[in-house]
């Protein structure tokens, strides 16, 4: 993520900010810039101070305080660019799923920003119904005492549609979820990023061949029964030696859930090596000599990488530095994985695919 800050009065300012505390101006997000901007109103519209000379709307959902993304002002369009892949949204008449649907969009957005950025093949449903990516928030809860309880919601992927269970969005249930399932990480960022290497799964590597015939070597065959695989893994967990081959233990289920668990730490890794960027972050140890763990992060980002290793070069200090944080707060590890020189192999495919270069 990049840092951005007020252009009125240099206040820094985070992604999801809509209001700079120190000027007062209000702010919008320019996804076509990836900027966020003061704004100056004008007429019906606003002048944005990072692009005087586009007025500008909001997302019809900036009235739900959970979108601060901008449109231009002649568009037609009243939904930006990340809300035009909702399909269903909750029943936001209830205040808890208004919440909780605020937290998802929060999570949402920094993944499209993402996408964006990585400048992947980003469609709507709509627009396009084969290649389409859209989301459907749903609740499993029942809407009153006196109603019957809906089916189970379970969060995955199907040909472009991910579902997501909203009560991923409380705390307390995906934490308890996180317990019972024996994950070190859950949250819904992660939900988000798992979910659509699905997605890219199909549109990137099922109809490329080349890149399909390095998947199966890499990754295993993904013709295998995926049911019973599941099954096998929820029966049996992963074999002793996981890791060696993994970066998760749910990534040994099913060749496609091993592709998504890796592009799902390809994007964690892309997006905070951008944030450290931005922040100008050095890591130099003080104690011992172990110059692996030295890294600097200027020009460290998926754009510029020319291959997985110069990323990896810099996360292992980094996440060295965080986890020592988060130790230091009585936290647990911000980045609880290991990755081995298989798992390397398998990120720099997902690099590779990103950057085209099959």
């Amino acid at each position: 993520m990049k840092l951005f800050e007020c252009q009125h009065c240099g206040q820094l300012l985070y992604f999801e900010n809509t209001l700079c505390m120190r000027c007062g101006h209000r702010l919008g997000y320019l996804p076509d810039q990836a900027n966020l901007s003061a704004l100056e109103p004008e007429g019906n519209a606003w002048r944005p101070l990072a692009l005087p000379d586009r007025p500008m709307k909001f997302c019809v959902n900036a009235e739900h305080d959970l979108c601060n993304w901008m449109i231009p002002a002649e568009s037609s369009d009243t939904l930006c660019r990340a809300c035009r892949h909702n399909r269903t949204i909750p029943d936001i008449s209830d205040p808890v799923n208004l919440e909780r649907w605020r937290k998802i969009e929060f999570a949402k957005h920094r993944l499209i920003y993402t996408l964006i950025a990585l400048r992947l093949p980003l469609y709507n449903l709509t627009d396009d119904p084969e290649h389409g990516l859209a989301f459907d928030f749903l609740s499993d809860q029942p809407a009153g005492p006196a109603q019957p309880r809906p089916a189970p919601v379970m969060t995955g992927h199907d040909q472009g549609l991910i579902t997501l269970n909203i009560a991923e969005a409380d705390d307390v249930h995906r934490e308890k979820t996180r317990h019972e399932m024996g994950e070190p990480y859950r949250t819904l960022l992660g939900h988000f990023r798992h979910e659509v290497g699905h997605h890219y799964w199909d549109i990137l590597v099922c109809a490329n061949p080349k890149a399909l015939e390095r998947c199966r070597a890499l990754f295993g065959d993904e013709r295998q029964d995926y049911g019973e695989a599941l099954k096998r893994h929820y029966a049996e967990g992963p074999p002793a030696d996981w890791q060696e081959n993994y970066v998760s233990a749910y990534a040994t289920t099913h060749p496609w859930e091993d592709f998504a668990e890796t592009w799902t730490h390809y994007l964690h890794i892309v997006d905070t090596l951008e944030t450290a960027a931005a922040f100008g972050l050095k890591v130099d140890p003080k104690a011992g000599d172990d110059d692996l763990l030295s890294a600097e992060f200027d020009d460290v980002t998926a754009t510029r990488a020319g291959d997985i290793q110069e990323l990896i070069d810099a996360w292992l200090p980094l996440t060295f530095a965080v986890n020592s944080l988060n130790r230091s707060m009585g936290q647990p590890d911000l980045y609880p994985f290991v990755l081995s020189p298989a798992v390397i192999e398998k990120l720099g495919f997902i690099h590779d695919l990103v950057h085209r270069r099959f």
